[in-house]
């Protein structure tokens, strides 16, 4: 699927048989105005879906985009206009806010953790943890607030946590058999092991054939430790429990990577407002 399918089935569900209310209330050719304003300061995501999303629903509304995504906005700043069929603009103003609102937040919230790690060369990832069936929108916003991809979905690379290990049967069990699918599907995937402790890591660096290690709720302390026995030979990523109040601290250990799932869950929703003028 592609953007516009994921666009297509949102406004199949939301409007079904009709919107009832723009029918019955507005004049079949009437012809309006609309302004997407921002009612909260932040990063604004999700205006290239809003494009998008307006040609869906009636590919004659005029939209001009007087802001891009990934700039910064403030309370008072006019996102977008778009102009035409004033029953295709009622159509697609809450799926055009439902997403620029989440995406935005997304992305507000992206940007402030990045922030944080400014100066240091470690990089935020986002995770699979996101929203079923606007996952596509979630790692877009994700993107846009300055994070990078650590995989869209299942099928782009093989990362074995630790239920896979267990019931692989432990480390070298997990990541030989990891080796032995490649090798006999013909798939050129990377392997990530992630590791619990200390004694995981010393098995997976016995074992290697790895492209990244996972360090899964280490103490600072043990993660220190990790990158040093670690010795670059492995790009590292920390991940389990990490906060705003502690993600420079864990960057400070020398990690490559940090994962964070608060990235695309219990996110707050930026304002934004659609108004006819």
């Amino acid at each position: 699927m592609d953007i516009r399918d994921y666009i297509r089935l949102a406004i199949s569900e939301d409007v079904g048989d009709g919107d009832h209310t723009s029918l019955s209330t507005i004049p079949r050719d009437a012809e309006r105005r609309a302004r997407l304003l921002v009612k909260e300061d932040g990063i604004v995501a999700g205006v290239e879906v809003a494009k998008i999303i307006f040609e869906e629903v009636d590919p004659l509304l005029q939209v001009e985009l007087l802001m891009h995504d990934g700039q910064a906005i403030q309370k008072g700043d006019i996102v977008l206009t778009v102009s035409g069929d004033a029953q295709a603009i009622l159509k697609a103003e809450r799926l055009v806010l439902n997403t620029m609102q989440r995406m935005s937040g997304i992305a507000t919230y992206t940007r402030s953790l990045v922030n944080m790690l400014y100066g240091l060369p470690t990089n935020l990832l986002y995770t699979r943890i996101t929203t079923p069936n606007f996952r596509f929108f979630d790692n877009l916003a994700v993107l846009i607030g300055g994070a990078v991809n650590q995989r869209f979905e299942l099928y782009d690379m093989i990362l074995i946590k630790d239920n896979h290990v267990d019931y692989a049967g432990g480390i070298e069990a997990a990541i030989t058999q990891a080796n032995d699918y490649l090798a006999r599907t013909g798939r050129k995937l990377h392997i990530e092991i992630e590791v619990r402790s200390l004694t995981e890591l010393e098995e997976a660096l016995r074992v290697g054939r790895i492209q990244r290690i996972m360090l899964d709720n280490f103490s600072l302390e043990n993660l220190r430790t990790a990158v040093e026995r670690v010795g670059g030979k492995y790009p590292t990523e920390a991940s389990g429990g990490i906060r705003e109040d502690s993600i420079r601290a864990v960057a400070e250990t020398g990690v490559d990577y940090i994962s964070c799932g608060a990235l695309t869950h219990q996110i707050k929703s930026l304002d934004l407002s659609l108004k006819a003028y």
